[in-house]
C-alpha cells in the first residue's frame, strides 16, 4: 500500500482520503494511519502546490546555478551543501555528477536580483572554485505536470 500511496499523492496531494482509501481499497483509517507513519519517518516530508508565475501580475525568475566546490574534509559536500541551502532564496540544492559538484536552484524578482546573489553571497562562500548561472526563460513541465500547453484551434474549416 505504502508504495501506491505515496505515488498517487505525489501527483495530488489534496486528493480526498476518502478517494485514496477506495483507490487503495484499504479503509480511510489505514491511509491515516499509514500517511502519519511516514510524516513522522521523514518519507514525506512536505506538501506543495505548483504555480505556473507566468499566468500571475507577480515577477518572478527562476534560475539554476551549477556551482563547483572543494569538500570539505570528513564532510564532503554536506557542510556547504547546509549552508548554501540555509538561503531563504535558495529552492533547492542537489550534489550531482559532471563538472559541476552542486545545482542549486532559486527565484528571485529579477535578473540583477539573482546575479546580486550569486556575486555576493554564493561565490563569496570559502569552498567555491566557481558558478555558471542558467536562467530559466519558460517552464514547458514542471514536477511532472505539463504547463506549456497548446492552444486548441476552434474555428471552423471552411471548404472551398
Amino acid at each position: 500500500m505504502r508504495e501506491e500511496l505515496l505515488r498517487v499523492i505525489e501527483r495530488n496531494s489534496r486528493i480526498d482520503l476518502k478517494e485514496l482509501a477506495v483507490i487503495l481499497g484499504v479503509e480511510e483509517i489505514d491511509v491515516v494511519n499509514e500517511m502519519a507513519a511516514m510524516e513522522a519517518e521523514g518519507i514525506i516530508c512536505g506538501y506543495h502546490t505548483l504555480i505556473d508565475w507566468e499566468k500571475t501580475s507577480i515577477e518572478k525568475v527562476s534560475a539554476l546555478i551549477e556551482v563547483r566546490v572543494t569538500p570539505q574534509r570528513g564532510q564532503g559536500f554536506d557542510s556547504i551543501a547546509e549552508r548554501i541551502y540555509k538561503y531563504p532564496e535558495v529552492n533547492a540544492v542537489y550534489l550531482i555528477s559532471g563538472g559541476f559538484d552542486l545545482m542549486v536552484t532559486l527565484e528571485g524578482k529579477s535578473l540583477k536580483e539573482i546575479s546580486s546573489f550569486v556575486s555576493d553571497k554564493l561565490s563569496t562562500l570559502d569552498s567555491v572554485l566557481s558558478t555558471a548561472t542558467h536562467f530559466i526563460l519558460k517552464k514547458y513541465k514542471d514536477h511532472g505536470t505539463v504547463l506549456a500547453r497548446k492552444k486548441e484551434d476552434h474555428r471552423e474549416k471552411i471548404m472551398p
